[in-house]
């Protein structure tokens, strides 16, 4: 593993800026490594990790740079929860360790630095100082990962009834007469325009 300060610079190349968020994912993944006892995960580890994480925001980037995750390995898997949290899954193990952002390490940043009065300042630093426990929740889960969402999998690919767009890793909507793809069966984030 990398020291924070190692990673804080991958990850601000990677994500553009350096913020609390990154802080916050940079930290949680060296946690999630740490309870794991994975401390080569984008080497020779690499294959071993999945990592479900639950928001769209900064600490996503940074965990991608701690974990090697990413969603065209099939490595990571985006749940829209939104909540700062990450389960962190050994699939040679089998062990799996969910951690989750505290609500009170906003006020614990204030109470370790009020002479800094830009919260996102105070917060950065802060959260480079603050002990693993001061900063998140974690717990022991259990994740059933199938088959056909683990990286490398293979699965059927079906044609959409519809459209005629091909459909991967079982994501079609199947009735007794045909196989839509999500969209054509009414859940798509989208709708076609007529020229």
């Amino acid at each position: 593993m990398k020291t924070l300060a190692e990673y804080e610079e991958l990850a601000s190349k990677a994500h553009g800026h350096m913020c609390a968020g990154q802080i916050i994912g940079l930290r949680m993944a060296m946690y999630g490594m740490h309870l794991l006892g994975l401390d080569d995960p984008t080497g020779a580890q690499r294959k071993r990790l999945i990592t479900y994480v639950e928001i769209d925001r900064c600490a996503t980037d940074a965990i991608t740079v701690v974990t090697g995750c990413r969603l065209g390995k099939r490595s990571l898997k985006f749940l829209d929860y939104g909540k700062m949290a990450a389960t962190f899954c050994d699939l040679e193990t089998g062990k799996s360790v969910r951690i989750a952002a505290l609500e009170t390490s906003r006020d614990r940043a204030r109470e370790l630095h009020p002479e800094i009065e830009e919260k996102g300042k105070q917060q950065i630093v802060a959260y480079r100082e603050m002990h693993d426990e001061e900063l998140f929740s974690h717990n022991w889960v259990d994740v059933q990962i199938p088959p056909q969402e683990l990286p490398g999998g293979k699965s059927p690919r079906a044609s959409c009834a519809k459209c005629g767009e091909g459909i991967n890793f079982g994501r079609g909507v199947t009735t007794q007469e045909t196989t839509l793809c999500r969209a054509c069966a009414g859940g798509g984030y989208y709708s076609l325009l007529h020229n």
